[in-house]
């Protein structure tokens, strides 16, 4: 898988890591930074999203779509779809343009809009990734694991490095049945969930 990467999602890769390294030191202010994962997180999840069952590969905060782009990566091995969903207009064309870059927009498929109001539409959810404002991580939890297949995984990004923000998130996930959950700390910190 990784050593088939098509030069185009990696020339897109570069510039999206050029970009996010640019603005986390030259006062972009915060919503307007990409704030993407590094990628070695990018390469975890790309090996879990295909090692998932079969069933939807979900993205809940898509940016300017670098993980996205991982993602697809594995979906791309798999024949399968990446579902994506982004608030924020200006990180949806941003992540237009690197999805059309990449040539992975038969691949991709980006929503416009809150995740949280279309999740009830998905069931048998195989690989579910969040990486989104961290109030929204306990909805989107909640709204996730009823809808994942057995052996679906949900991963969430940041459970070291805003530990105490999503502390409520992380017990309950720690300590929820229906899942077995760790958080691994590779990146800034992947809570990793495996439906049982």
């Amino acid at each position: 898988m990784f050593h088939n990467i098509s030069p185009a999602i990696v020339e897109r890769m570069r510039v999206l890591e050029d970009l996010d390294a640019q603005d986390r030191t030259d006062g972009t202010p915060r919503m307007q930074r990409l704030r993407q994962i590094p990628p070695e997180t990018g390469k975890f999840l790309a090996l879990l999203a295909a090692s998932a069952p079969k069933g939807p590969i979900l993205e809940i905060g898509t940016s300017a779509g670098y993980s996205t782009l991982w993602l697809a990566v594995a979906a791309l091995a798999l024949g399968r779809k990446v579902i994506t969903f982004e608030v924020l207009p200006e990180k949806v064309k941003l992540a237009q343009e690197t999805f059309r870059s990449a040539g992975v927009e038969e691949t991709v498929k980006l929503i416009a809009g809150d995740a949280r109001q279309h999740l009830a539409l998905y069931y048998n959810i195989a690989f579910a990734f969040l990486d989104a404002e961290k109030e929204v991580y306990g909805d989107c939890y909640e709204l996730i694991v009823p809808r994942l297949v057995n052996g679906g995984l949900l991963v969430a990004d940041n459970a070291i490095n805003h530990r105490e923000t999503l502390a409520p998130m992380l017990e309950r996930a720690l300590s929820d049945e229906r899942v077995d959950a760790l958080i691994v700390p590779i990146g800034k910190g992947e809570l990793v969930c495996r439906k049982v």
